[in-house]
């Protein structure tokens, strides 16, 4: 396998979701795709230019077949997923509430991916690797799952790649009380991180940027997304010093918001990858979103390798 410019590490679902746009209840034909947090900003990253792979586990079934071959599809390396015959590949359905986007109904209790552990990093090429993405979705799956997140980024510095890391928290997985240290704890250990205000203030009970800059000392590059308002990102040099960037979101008529924090992601790294200014990075971050926002889709193709522009018009909306 050739040297990777990032590996995503994360669980990788089946998506079922209505052929129209109208609630599961009403429902008579579906649609089935593939959806997962670090999967998306791999492919994202894949159609930019980036070599990109994915690692997890999936059960050896038609789902996992169909999220294989929709990865490869989309250019991503998937040579290092184990197939688990002892395990199902998760599945999420969609039950869209209109004008309200949707919501997940998640069935991935005793997943395949949720089985992932330390060990199975042990044949990925992590010192031919230069960054590592995951999330705290990947820490919520299970006990081993958060092991394998911590052993990450404890390893990076010796092993040489970077990690990037979204904290993603989702109250369906895990309860906040759990959650936020564990989230803290892991978020400080990585090179770059990102996350929501809103869920800084569920889980840390800060109110702003400078709130959470002030909590998660650890990241040489921290982005807070305040969906209302700008995306903040935090530099900080080897000399202690920091420095602040602000870009403000776009205004879009959203169709949906799932993916539009992966896209975030994934706009984001590619603008810190190719070193881009911070305004450049946090501006391609907000064009990848908004234009993810524009789709009943996880992943939407297409978006090109500059800032697109948008319409005053329409809603903000989070991208947690």
């Amino acid at each position: 396998m050739t040297a990777l410019d990032i590996l995503c590490v994360g669980e990788t679902m089946a998506v079922i979701t209505p052929a129209k746009p109208e609630p599961l209840l009403r429902a008579e034909a579906c649609l089935l795709g593939i959806g997962g947090a670090e999967s998306n900003v791999a492919a994202h990253l894949a159609e930019f230019g980036y070599r990109t792979g994915w690692a997890s586990r999936l059960g050896q079934d038609p789902f996992g077949d169909r999220i294989i071959e929709g990865l490869q599809a989309r250019g991503v390396d998937v040579s290092l997923v184990t197939r688990d015959s002892a395990a199902p590949t998760g599945v999420y359905f969609k039950d869209p509430d209109l004008g309200h986007g949707a919501k997940a109904l998640y069935y991935r209790a005793g997943s395949a991916a949720s089985r992932m552990a330390p060990d199975d990093s042990r044949n990925w090429p992590l010192e031919q690797t230069g960054w590592i993405h995951t999330s705290g979705i990947n820490a919520a799956l299970s006990a081993s799952c958060s092991d394998l997140t911590g052993h990450l980024l404890t390893n990076a510095p010796d092993a040489g790649y970077k990690v990037s890391f979204d904290v993603n928290y989702r109250p369906a997985l895990w309860k906040v009380e759990v959650a936020a240290p564990r989230l803290l704890e892991l978020a400080n250990m990585a090179t770059v991180v990102l996350v929501g205000l809103d869920e800084a203030e569920t889980l840390w009970g800060c109110s702003t940027a400078d709130d959470v800059a002030a909590l998660l000392h650890g990241p040489r590059h921290l982005v807070i997304k305040d969906s209302a308002t700008e995306a903040v990102e935090f530099v900080r040099e080897d000399n202690n010093h920091e420095h602040v960037f602000r870009v403000p979101a776009h205004r879009v008529d959203v169709v949906e918001p799932v993916g539009a924090g992966d896209a975030f992601a994934a706009g984001y790294l590619a603008g810190l990858l190719r070193e881009d200014s911070p305004e450049d990075r946090l501006a391609l971050g907000h064009s990848f979103a908004a234009w993810t926002l524009g789709t009943r889709a996880d992943f939407r193709p297409g978006h090109g390798t500059v800032p697109r522009s948008f319409g005053s018009n329409g809603n903000h909306i989070s991208v947690s």
